[in-house]
């Protein structure tokens, strides 16, 4: 993997083998953060990655500047290399060893951006569940995006806060947005 773009440009990523991930491709990654680019100044970013695997989603809000970052999976190695990679870079990433469920039931902290990368053998009621938890607990900032990766086989549309979704490859990213009431 590839960090593409901000001050670790070009910067190859090797993850160690044996790792329980399958990391966001360097053309959907690089297709969804134009998407974001067009929506969001980095810098001001407060961004929630969860089932963080190699860290590859983190590491390219890092490379882009933005100022608070964390990590989460359920996976010690995952968390190791991610917290490794982080000091090594300079990173502000905090790499969070837990259950995203259990980890999204308790955090008492609002983000910006919350990316939810779940195996693809996730079936749509797990998805929702996450959904559904982030929508209930407020961890969104006002203005704020939760973007799901999913495969093919998985069909978030119906779910309440959906906007919209853009497929790149075998990867389907599903966005959602808080739904505002008019006053």
């Amino acid at each position: 993997m590839r960090i593409i773009s901000g001050s670790h440009k070009g910067r190859r990523i090797t993850a160690p083998k044996g790792l329980p991930v399958r990391p966001t491709t360097d053309m959907a990654k690089e297709a969804l953060f134009n998407i974001l680019n067009n929506n969001y100044y980095f810098e001001d970013l407060e961004v929630l990655d969860l089932f963080s695997g190699t860290g590859n989603i983190s590491f390219e809000f890092a490379s882009r500047g933005s100022r608070e970052i964390m990590a989460v999976d359920k996976d010690y190695r995952c968390i190791k290399f991610i917290a490794k990679m982080a000091k090594e870079l300079d990173f502000n990433i905090s790499a969070i060893k837990s259950d995203v469920f259990k980890f999204i039931e308790k955090v008492n902290l609002n983000f910006d951006i919350i990316f939810v990368d779940p195996p693809y053998s996730f079936s749509n009621e797990d998805c929702s569940k996450i959904a559904s938890i982030v929508f209930q607990r407020q961890l969104l900032n006002e203005n704020g995006t939760l973007i799901i990766e999913h495969s093919k086989h998985t069909d978030l549309s119906d779910l309440e806060n959906f906007k919209y979704m853009k497929k790149y490859g075998g990867s389907i990213f599903s966005f959602f947005e808080l739904n505002k009431t008019m006053e």
